[in-house]
């Protein structure tokens, strides 16, 4: 224990010394630097920042980051510290194998601006591995007339150190026949010779075993062991001759397994067993060994596995032809492996960034590095990406190349882009590696919202529910993410009396526009105001668009009657002499309609009559006429219903009730009241018609009088206080007429009515067309019938 306690501290203060001693080495020379293998994951190499001339902070900014040749991690940088550290135990064997020194390649590559940094890193060995012997028991056939002084080489011990760490003795036990001779090769490497030093009697000793030892220069040192047979042989004095020392060939590396590679040939004039010759390979290595086969009796050298030209590119291969008296020769092979086109190139990222800013300029997108394993021309690169990209290829050091863009790109034209990096070498046939890039364009709010109409028009039927929604608006916006997140508002009206705020409102999310309250077209018909749209980006970008409301129409006015009046006074009849023909205007119904359109065309219905057959209403003027003449069977007194309907859905309607009174002539003195043309009704006709006729006849002097001054009295007053009942013309098309609020009247009618006064059974009307058509179709009938009339009342009776 106290032995091991001494030894542990010396061995780890030797393997600290070394450590200073390379790190102070690295610093010496930019770029090299060098730790021992074995060291723990972690172990500090050396301050980048500090041997760069950069600032702590320096490296973080500018993304420094390491890269290895071979595509491993093997070293770590601590961004924050600068301090490069080892990123796993580092075992020189593994890395370099025989190999010395054992150096790995890296580069130091920094953006913002961008460097490259190349350096190197020396693993050096330590005594970690003891010498070994391929065979632990060499047989020499050794002749008994052996001079003394004669060498024999042996097989050399084979140890994974090097330098110091490697073999650097070789010992034997004492004996009094030999002794260990320590001789170089051509290749610097120490092997051992056995040196006969007293003659051999082989009847006094027919074989010897002696040990021997390897010794390392390590600290402690390391040794193997191996056992030497000898065997002491009677004489054989004509070695194997080999028909050349050295044979030079070469092999493709494709070259199949069981290729014939070589063939050596050795001769010996002996005869017998000691003519027989038998070739092995001598002191040769394990991967010479795994790599090619001998044939003992032929000396055919078979290859066993494929031949690699990046891992090997020439073996050495020691040839030993031995005869059957123990005597041999040697020979040297020298396999030179040619290289064929069997590596694609690779491509190694080093930094990739997959978003590009779409009103960025040039910007490095990646930052890459090629290679390839094989030779020549099959080792020539070129790379290129697709055409007619906004991307372009820079090289820079050492087959590193950076991807870039061209100018500022556009998300909206173009989202996203996959770009192909091909590397081709110029070997025959071309190999070719492809590497996929896919670069998001990512957006700016540089495209305002787009309405997808200039100007919207929308309907609503009147009397509308509150929060009816009435229409939408709509824009898109170009752009991504929220600055494709568009908002709607009101604007403020063009008008300042538009009260906006309280007609309508939008949905600022979806562009909904609502009627906060029931509108009327007969109070407002149509307006119009402009909505905005308005992204989220930074800063916002907005566009705005008209909208035109147009209140339709709903039938929610039923017709008003003018003429004649319904207030509850006096009713207004209508005499009719029972001398008119058919198709006498008897009155005309003037009605009126607040809608519009066809709620507002009407059309006139006769719903009862005294007597159905005499009268009849014309539909779509309202005109009272008689259908028949008059005869002396019909009743005095006539009460009509007419009926006024819209063209609405559902229609609405009014009514109105006329009273006619068929006269002999306008002297009649007296007007049955209404009670007593009841009782005549239930009279016999002909005994009202005598008693009719006999109090006309009797009275006809007296009732001119009375209606004389009667009807000056009435020109005088009634025609002064009642004023004239006229209503402006208007046109329609169809069976209706359309009286729109402004009491139209068709065909070019206008009238000068007056009414008489009071509740009595006096009730006379006076009616003077002021541009009779009747009278234009008979121009001369009225006036010459009663030319007397005409002249003493002024009036023209029809």
């Amino acid at each position: 224990m106290e032995a091991g306690g001494l030894c542990f501290p010396r061995q780890r203060q030797v393997l600290f010394l070394f450590l200073f001693w390379g790190v102070s080495s690295a610093g010496s020379g930019f770029g090299r630097y060098s730790v021992m293998e074995e060291t723990e994951r972690g172990s500090f190499v050396v301050n980048l920042a500090k041997d760069l001339g950069l600032g702590d902070q320096e490296l973080v900014a500018r993304g420094a980051r390491v890269v290895s040749d071979d595509n491993k991690q093997h070293l770590l940088l601590d961004s924050q510290t600068g301090n490069l550290l080892t990123n796993e135990k580092l075992d020189r064997e593994k890395l370099c194998g025989p190999t010395e020194p054992c150096m790995l390649y890296f580069q130091i590559l920094m953006d913002n601006p961008f460097q490259i940094y190349r350096a190197e890193l020396r693993v050096r060995d330590i005594n970690d591995h003891s010498p070994v012997f391929r065979n632990k028991e060499m047989v020499l056939k050794i002749l008994e007339n052996t001079a003394e002084g004669t060498a024999f080489r042996l097989e050399r011990a084979q140890d994974a150190d090097r330098g110091l760490n490697g073999i650097q003795n070789y010992t034997i036990n004492p004996n009094s026949f030999f002794h260990i001779k320590i001789s170089d090769n051509d290749e610097g490497m120490i092997y051992p010779e056995l040196v006969l030093d007293k003659a051999l009697d082989r009847e006094k000793q027919q074989e010897l075993r002696l040990t021997l030892t390897a010794l390392d220069g390590g600290f402690p040192p390391r040794s193997g062991t191996a056992t030497i047979h000898i065997v002491i042989l009677d004489i054989n004095d004509n070695a194997p001759q080999f028909s050349q020392a050295t044979y030079v060939t070469q092999a493709l590396e494709n070259s199949p397994v069981g290729s014939l590679i070589a063939k050596v040939s050795a001769g010996d004039v002996d005869s017998g067993v000691n003519a027989d010759i038998s070739y092995s390979f001598f002191d040769a290595s394990e991967d010479i060994r795994t790599t090619f086969q001998i044939n003992p009796f032929s000396g055919e050298i078979i290859l066993r596995v494929l031949l690699d030209y990046e891992l090997e590119r020439s073996y050495k291969i020691n040839i030993q032809a031995i005869d059957g008296g123990g005597l041999s020769a040697r020979c040297t092979v020298l396999v030179e492996v040619l290289d064929t086109n069997d590596n694609p190139p690779e491509l190694i990222m080093s930094s990739l960034s997959n978003s590009v800013a779409e009103n960025s300029p040039e910007t490095t997108v990646a930052v890459f590095r090629i290679k390839d394993r094989d030779s020549g021309e099959n080792g020539k690169m070129v790379c290129y990406i697709q055409d007619n990209l906004p991307f372009l290829l820079r090289p820079s050091m050492e087959n590193f190349y950076i991807l870039m863009t061209k100018g500022a790109l556009d998300r909206e034209r173009q989202a996203e882009y996959n770009i192909t990096i091909t590397v081709t070498d110029m070997g025959s046939p071309r190999l070719k590696t492809q590497h996929n890039i896919t670069v998001l364009v990512s957006d700016v709010n540089d495209n305002a919202p787009a309405f997808t109409q200039t100007s919207y028009a929308l309907r609503v039927r009147e009397n509308n529910s509150p929060a009816l929604h009435i229409g939408s608006v709509s824009a898109t916006d170009a752009d991504a993410g929220a600055n494709a997140q568009v908002t709607y508002s009101l604007l403020p009206p063009h008008d300042p009396r538009l009260p906006l705020a309280s007609l309508v409102s939008i949905n600022a999310d979806n562009g909904h526009l609502f009627a906060l309250r029931s509108l009327d077209y007969e109070a407002l018909q149509a307006f119009e105001f402009g909505v905005g749209a308005t992204d989220r980006g930074s800063p916002a970008r907005s566009s705005q668009a008209l909208v035109r409301v147009l209140v339709l129409d709903d039938n929610d006015n039923s017709p008003f009657v003018l003429y004649p009046l319904q207030n509850g006074s006096a009713p207004c009849t209508e005499l009719v002499p029972r001398a008119a023909e058919a198709g006498y205007l008897v009155s005309k119904v003037v009605a009126v309609d607040g809608d519009s359109g066809q709620n507002a065309w009407l059309s006139y219905q006769l719903l009862k009559a005294t007597e159905p057959g005499l009268f009849g209403v014309w539909a779509h003027n309202g005109e009272v006429r008689t259908a028949r003449p008059p005869s002396e069977r019909d009743a005095p007194k006539h009460r009509l219903l007419v009926l006024v309907k819209d063209n609405g859905e559902p229609p609405r309607s009014a009514s109105v009730t006329l009273h006619v009174l068929l006269v002999d002539g306008f002297s009649q003195p007296y007007l049955p009241r209404p009670e007593a043309a009841a009782e005549q009704a239930q009279a016999d006709p002909l005994t009202v018609y005598l008693v009719i006729a006999l109090a006309a006849v009797s009275s006809l002097f007296l009732f001119s009088v009375l209606a004389f001054i009667a009807v000056r009295l009435c020109g005088r007053s009634r025609a002064a206080s009642l004023g004239r009942c006229s209503v402006p013309e208007g046109h329609f098309p169809g069976h209706l007429v359309d009286v729109g609020g402004t009491g139209t009247l068709s065909q070019s009618y206008q009238y000068e009515v007056c009414l008489t006064g009071g509740t009595g059974t006096n009730e006379f009307k006076f009616l003077k067309p002021i541009l009779p058509n009747i009278q234009a179709q008979d121009p001369g009938r009225n006036s010459e019938e009663n030319p007397s009339l005409r002249n003493s009342f002024g009036f023209n009776f029809q």
